[in-house]
């Protein structure tokens, strides 16, 4: 396999929202890889993640929702490289870091009995509380009570004062009574913590002997920490202060301020807990905790230089989408009006975009969005700059959206759903434009659609989602003629073209599961024919069928029976040349 350049690796990202008073898991665990002027298809069924997947490249979560865990490393040599100067502020910062980690250096001595006297502490509160199950059991409780409560409320608001007063009253004391169900169940959660602690605080034997176990544990981390710091640790300590003022340069003084004394905070913990702060992965990640971490390279008297480790899950500054959010990843949407301001010409759209990204004068943005729009296929660019977007057809102004997401030259495109809204002969026109400006710009493509019509044309390789996880991931004709995936055989025998006449077309059964609930086993279980007790039992592994093809399934373990796919997709090759109109070769 050729080798190629990881722009985007996503590792074992799990994105939540925030719902009514629930926690619903959108994203669970992908690990994906994008490369360098590839074209990407993420494909599924609505509500399986496509979206909300691409939205956490750009940071364009809905603001209920967060980034739970996982990483978003963007491998981009010109933002990564980062060059700051070396000001009063910055000697003083970095000679007050070196200080404190030289200091802090010595509790790495000390580490392993730090844990244990982190664990006793644990173990003890653990006593006094209430666990994990029964409070899991009471929130339950708590949540069915307080939803029968809203529901009840709204029925009531939904009946005539004036005639259904009986109905009124009768809701009214069911939610009077749903109230005092609720006040009774926090009591007994109360009655129980405390009969917990009251019990836990009288248990002398075990007091005494934590106690006793406490103060051995403590005497012992005193004499370790009291040890000089291994060696090495001077030196790294001094690139440590480097990298703090490097990664907190792009920031005003009043954040440089705050970031640095919680980045030292954050290393210091690190060296209590024996974390290895030699390794690049472990340093980055308590970085993460507060900035991006800039790696240091080298130094004049001048400044420091830098490369920064762009991991896109952990963006806290909102200035710094800024640098990312249209230069670097721009998104195509699905219905262009969305995207385009109805009371502001095209051309100052596009215009505003590139004087605000590239500092151009006005005349120069003038020329370059003029530009743009005659490689986008707009005809007399000179004279449509100053319409408006009612003016333009739906197709016309899809091009337009297309032309201010290229207008800075981004390294990643998102394409979401960019044709759904067009008619079938523009949706062709589309597809290919798309095509030949990736030729000419050399950006990425990744494509969210669930129309496989789309990713035959368009795509090198395709990751098939489900349920919030990448079930199937390959190149695009592994996807579509070596299928390993039921799900992936279920979305390719929904297709309308391989339907036979005086047939019944094929669809899947069931719905996807609900992601507020914690899912046992493959979550595709319940909607598949294939289905085994292992499915029900213990999520399977993703499986390696070739060098680029990836399945998550249990039909690919060595004890599974052999399965084959349905008939209906098995010699799919010519109808999908003939119907989608797809060139060879």
């Amino acid at each position: 396999m050729e080798e190629k350049k990881i722009l985007l690796s996503v590792q074992n990202l799990n994105v939540k929202f925030r719902v009514r008073g629930r926690v619903l898991t959108a994203i669970r665990g992908i690990s994906l890889d994008i490369y360098e002027n590839e074209s990407i298809a993420i494909v599924g069924e609505s509500g399986s993640g496509k979206s909300v997947f691409t939205k956490t490249f750009a940071g364009m979560l809905d603001s209920n929702g967060f980034i739970d865990q996982g990483s978003i490393i963007f491998n981009d040599d010109e933002l990564a490289d980062t060059v700051v100067k070396i000001t009063g502020l910055g000697k003083t910062i970095m000679s007050k870091a070196e200080t404190k980690l030289n200091e802090a250096a010595k509790l790495y001595n000390g580490a392993d009995t730090y844990k244990k006297i982190v664990a006793l502490k644990a173990e003890k509160q653990a006593r006094a509380a209430l666990s994990d199950e029964e409070t899991a059991e009471f929130e339950e409780r708590m949540h069915d009570l307080v939803a029968d409560r809203t529901d009840a409320f709204n029925l009531k608001q939904t009946l005539d004062p004036r005639k259904e007063r009986d109905q009124i009253k009768e809701i009214s004391d069911r939610i009077a009574e749903f109230d005092r169900k609720i006040k009774a169940l926090e009591a007994e959660k109360n009655e129980a913590e405390k009969a917990r602690k009251s019990s836990a605080s009288g248990d002398t034997a075990y007091n005494a002997e934590y106690e006793k176990r406490l103060a051995a544990l403590q005497k012992q981390y005193a004499e370790e920490t009291a040890k000089p710091a291994p060696q090495g640790f001077a030196e790294m300590n001094t690139v440590l202060a480097k990298e703090i003022w490097l990664s907190i340069g792009r920031y005003d003084l009043r954040h440089r301020i705050q970031l640095a004394n919680k980045l030292i905070k954050a290393l210091e913990k690190a060296y209590r807990f024996g974390v290895d702060l030699k390794d690049e992965v472990e340093r980055s990640k308590v970085f993460d905790t507060v900035v991006f971490r800039v790696r240091y390279l080298d130094e004049t008297p001048e400044q420091l230089h830098g490369t920064c480790v762009l991991n896109l899950a952990n963006v806290k500054y909102s200035k710094d989408w800024t640098q990312i959010r249209g230069r670097r990843i721009a998104t195509v949407f699905q219905d262009p009006m969305t995207s385009l301001n109805p009371i502001i010409t095209i051309g100052k759209q596009i215009t505003s975009i590139i004087i605000k990204h590239q500092g151009c004068t006005e005349a120069e943005a003038r020329a370059r969005a003029i530009e743009l729009m005659h490689k986008v296929g707009i005809p007399k660019p000179e004279q449509r700059f100053d319409d408006y977007p009612f003016q333009y057809s739906g197709g016309m102004r899809q091009r337009i959206v297309i032309a201010i997401a290229l207008s800075c030259q981004p390294k990643i495109l998102i394409c979401d759903e960019p044709t759904t809204a067009l008619d079938v002969t523009i949706q062709a026109q589309i597809l290919q434009l798309i095509k030949d400006l990736q030729k000419e710009f050399n950006y990425t493509t990744v494509f969210i659609t669930h129309d496989l019509g789309v990713v035959a044309n368009v795509a090198d390789r395709v990751a098939v989602l489900y349920a919030g996880q990448v079930v199937e991931l390959g190149t695009v004709e592994e996807i579509f003629y070596d299928p390993r995936h039921p799900y992936t055989w279920a979305l390719l025998s929904s297709l309308p073209q391989l339907a036979q006449r005086n047939t019944k077309l094929y669809s899947i059964t069931g719905t996807p599961p609900s992601l507020y609930n914690n899912i046992v086993g493959d979550s595709f279980a319940p909607r598949n024919p294939y289905c085994m007790k292992i499915d029900t039992i213990e999520e399977p592994p993703m499986f390696q069928i070739s060098e680029t093809h990836f399945a998550k399934t249990w039909l690919l373990d060595p004890r599974a029976p052999k399965i084959e796919k349905p008939e209906t997709i098995r010699n799919i090759h010519e109808t999908l040349v003939k119907v989608f109109n797809i060139k060879e070769g």
